[in-house]
């Protein structure tokens, strides 16, 4: 068996206006794709060993609001905040069981860049949106990528402002 990993990126969140940008909190629109993301996610009867946030605001914010509906509670992984590549993947994946499933929530363009060095396929991660890679000996293969609005399908919220 192989272990995955699932990255989730931060939902939509507020511009910058001078703040520093690890205070950036969610929008409504934000905090709307992180809900669904969870609903998703417990719909498709996903379960995690772990969750790990970025201790971004944003991140946090969403890996909460996605938490929630699947009973994790997720812990703050500074790696995750800038610079998360595929070494850090594999440092999270390993003394994890056979047939884990982690759940990391973070940033672009790192987590593109990860999918593309574990599996050698671009992605374009979208705010809110989800990828799957399984990982086995160090390689991996992408299992799912799935948009905001795809998320808030699989959730039975529509897509309509997500």
């Amino acid at each position: 068996m192989a272990r995955e990993l699932w990255l989730l990126r931060h939902g939509d969140a507020e511009p910058g206006d001078g703040k520093p940008d690890e205070e950036r909190r969610l929008t409504d629109r934000g905090e709307r794709q992180a809900t669904a993301v969870g609903a998703a996610l417990e719909a498709i009867g996903a379960e995690f060993a772990l969750a790990l946030t970025s201790p971004r605001v944003r991140a946090v914010q969403t890996a909460q609001l996605a938490c929630r509906r699947l009973g994790l509670e997720p812990v703050e992984h500074p790696p995750l905040s800038d610079g998360f590549g595929r070494d850090d993947a594999l440092v999270v994946l390993e003394g994890q069981d056979d047939d884990a499933r982690i759940l990391v929530v973070g940033h672009e363009p790192d987590f593109s860049q990860t999918v593309y060095e574990l599996t050698g396929g671009r992605v374009d991660l979208k705010k809110g949106g989800l990828a799957a890679v399984s990982v086995k000996s160090g390689e991996g293969e992408l299992l799912l990528l799935l948009r905001p609005r795809e998320l808030a399908g699989l959730a039975g919220a529509g897509g309509g402002d997500i």
